[in-house]
């Protein structure tokens, strides 16, 4: 089974759900409290499980920390608060008619961001606990690098296939378990090295769950479709570079048609993020990647974005949205683009950094622990 096409169709990462008219009115006021924020444009856009762009369903302006912000929907969905004049953005549930939101714009993280209702505290306590679990797993990566002795190596290896079964195993009752539609969905972004076989069943559960809401029907009609189709033969991931490698060079046309390299970057440490406009996850990741960047990139660090765009004119306005300031490059090929099979990934957002002679330090660093990766690597 061909894990990327669950990336495609049932990615949300950070995030992304279609919020499309049903039965119920979700129409929603948003009052919020952004400490220290200074005064700006704030806007207010849907975020939809589908290769469509967010939208902007509401603009306000914030005066002294404060604003109001309204919008029309049918149906329970996932939004983001984008500013005018900051990298920052939070994304947050319409399960309440009146939401209230705070939050110190220096210190924008889940933990210290508050939206005032049930599914938005669900889904806080889901990202929380995910850190946790996915930092103890980079930890336990780390601790493996230090052991030489192969018994010992054995043991700590045991260790870090525990935690990895106990983050899948988190993942999957939160899609089967959770009171809340959003918050399941939001939890299937996370199912890209889970076992296609193994979500049959909580998916299958989601319809039952929450009968009428649209955006479930559609996951599970595309995932139906996705399952119906004809296994593909696995392939080896022998020569798929990993941590220790060396980074295969890539060449593509940057946003103004002409090629560029990996190799142009040698001499400084590389995060090589590939991701795409259309996808969901990838757009909820890119805070983080603007926030590390902005941070080191006086550190000899930089970000070289290869996109699985296919059309330019998406994949340029959506570096502009989310103020990516760095290099780009894409053939504009989507999933046909060589690059997949060179590095072998099969969803998004999935990225790499590469030390400055081109070897491959880590993969998958997502949300904060790019960051702190960056600050202990960049010391």
């Amino acid at each position: 089974m061909n894990s990327r096409k669950i990336a495609l169709y049932l990615s949300i990462s950070i995030l992304i759900f279609s919020c499309k008219p049903k039965i119920e009115n979700h129409d929603f006021t948003l009052v919020g409290n952004l400490s220290y924020a200074v005064d700006q444009k704030i806007f207010l856009e849907e975020l939809y499980f589908s290769e469509k762009n967010p939208e902007v369903a509401d603009t306000g302006l914030i005066k002294n920390g404060k604003f109001i912000l309204s919008a029309k929907s049918m149906e329970e969905g996932l939004y983001r608060l984008r500013l005018e004049k900051s990298d920052v953005s939070f994304i947050f549930i319409n399960d309440q008619p009146i939401i209230e939101f705070k939050a110190d714009i220096h210190d924008a993280g889940i933990k210290n961001t508050t939206f005032n209702t049930p599914a938005n505290m669900l889904l806080k306590n889901m990202l929380t606990d995910l850190d946790n679990k996915l930092t103890a797993i980079e930890n336990q990566d780390k601790k493996i690098k230090l052991v030489t002795i192969d018994s010992l190596l054995a043991i700590e290896n045991v260790t870090k296939d525990k935690l990895q079964e106990d983050y899948k195993n988190f993942i999957i009752q939160q899609i089967d378990t959770s009171s809340d539609p959003i918050v399941s969905m939001f939890a299937l972004g996370y199912t890209n090295n889970i076992d296609p076989a193994l979500l049959s069943k909580p998916i299958a559960t989601l319809s039952k769950r929450f009968p009428t809401h649209k955006g479930i029907a559609d996951v599970i009609v595309q995932y139906n479709k996705m399952m119906a189709q004809p296994k593909q033969p696995s392939t080896s991931k022998a020569g798929i570079p990993a941590v220790g490698d060396m980074a295969p060079n890539i060449t593509m046309n940057d946003v103004n048609g002409k090629p560029f390299s990996l190799s142009e970057l040698k001499g400084q440490y590389v995060l090589i993020d590939f991701w795409a406009s259309w996808c969901g996850p990838c757009r909820g990741e890119n805070p983080y990647v603007v926030a590390a960047y902005n941070k080191f990139k006086n550190k000899n660090f930089t970000v070289l974005s290869v996109s699985l765009d296919e059309e330019k004119d998406a994949w340029l306005t959506a570096i502009k949205e989310d103020k990516l300031t760095w290099k780009h490059i894409s053939d504009l090929k989507g999933w046909n683009s060589d690059v997949v099979k060179l590095y072998g990934f099969d969803g998004i957002p999935y990225n790499l950094l590469i030390d400055p002679q081109g070897k491959i330090l880590a993969t998958e660093l997502r949300e904060n622990a790019l960051g702190d990766f960056l600050q202990k690597t960049l010391q």
